[in-house]
């Protein structure tokens, strides 16, 4: 069997922060904040969102754009690193939400490089022969987790939640063509966000200092995808015997347009390109692949059938390259 994409939707928190905004609270103004990340807005939750309730909405979108019956759903990976709550799993709520009662559910946990992880765990169970309809879900609210008086950290992100279905068929081609992970656990400590715990009292006790926010080396985080992304993306495209020419679109990872422009200007693809929409969005995390993706196609930037490579980086480090293939 072969892997076909059947469709992508997204959805996003309703409330939309200006950098205007925020010097509201932080020392800080729009030049500062554009010049260095490209940023000028994003989106952030409301007390009556969350990442299971972004997840859903995107989750229903998608079976509504192609009019898919949830019972037909065998597996729902939710890709989230920033659930309202460690348990039930966000996966596992959305399929109760969508009524996809014959699903096996699970959350997968690789930070920003989430959705491209859950499209190769898909492809290997479709090429198995275990499951037949796949959902990704790909949703994270990191603002929950962001300390507001860090300017450089909080004028990053946003929330929102795309979602996939990817299904077995016959075709003789896969849509999800090639995938490449990374991970390099020795620099785990670039991008950390520590989980409150307390021992039982009749053991030892030990006193971390826990301050629940998400903290960022962003210099070391550069230097990791300076030097860890191009040469796999390299051998993604030697082993699937195409060139960088061969590649219609470039979708990386909304975190910094320095960083895209970065990635953009070492693997030689040409500007016209390359999708951004980190303008408008911030970094998202899982989510901000499948929703650039998806906006790009409605606004005209991406034009079907296209071969799309992208990329994604993220805490763990972790790290993922896939070529794709959108017919419509």
């Amino acid at each position: 069997m072969y892997t076909k994409i059947k469709a992508i939707d997204f959805a996003v928190a309703d409330n939309i922060i200006t950098n205007d905004d925020l010097t509201q609270i932080l020392d800080t103004s729009d030049e500062w904040i554009s010049t260095r990340t490209g940023i000028k807005e994003r989106r952030v939750i409301g007390n009556d969102e969350t990442s299971t309730t972004l997840g859903v909405k995107a989750a229903k979108k998608v079976i509504e754009k192609i009019n898919f019956n949830p019972m037909d759903f065998d597996l729902i990976i939710s890709a989230c690193s920033a659930p309202e709550d460690i348990y039930p799993s966000t996966a596992c709520i959305i399929q109760d939400a969508i009524n996809a009662k014959n699903a096996a559910a699970f959350d997968l946990r690789a930070a920003c490089s989430g959705f491209i992880y859950s499209l190769s765990v898909a492809k290997a169970y479709i090429k198995s022969g275990m499951y037949k309809n796949i959902l990704i879900v790909a949703t994270d609210t990191t603002t929950k987790f962001t300390d507001w008086h860090d300017r450089s950290v909080c004028v990053l992100f946003g929330d929102g939640a795309g979602a996939a279905i990817i299904s077995a068929d016959e075709i003789e081609e896969d849509d999800i063509i090639n995938v490449k992970l990374i991970s390099d656990g020795s620099v785990g400590h670039y991008i950390t966000l520590k989980n409150q715990k307390e021992n039982c009292p009749l053991t030892e006790q030990t006193h971390e200092n826990y301050n629940g926010f998400i903290n960022m080396k962003g210099k070391d985080v550069y230097k990791f995808v300076m030097q860890a992304i191009p040469p796999k993306i390299e051998e993604l495209l030697e082993e699937t015997n195409l060139k960088i020419e061969d590649i219609d679109y470039f979708v990386p990872h909304q975190s910094n347009q320095r960083m895209i422009d970065s990635l953009a200007q070492r693997l030689n693809i040409d500007e016209s390109k390359v999708i951004s929409n980190i303008k408008s969005y911030g970094n998202m995390s899982a989510a901000s692949i499948p929703v650039a993706i998806t906006e790009a196609i409605s606004a005209g930037k991406i034009k079907l059938p296209a071969t799309i490579l992208i990329s994604a980086f993220g805490a763990g480090m972790t790290g993922a390259n896939a070529i794709i293939k959108l017919e419509k």
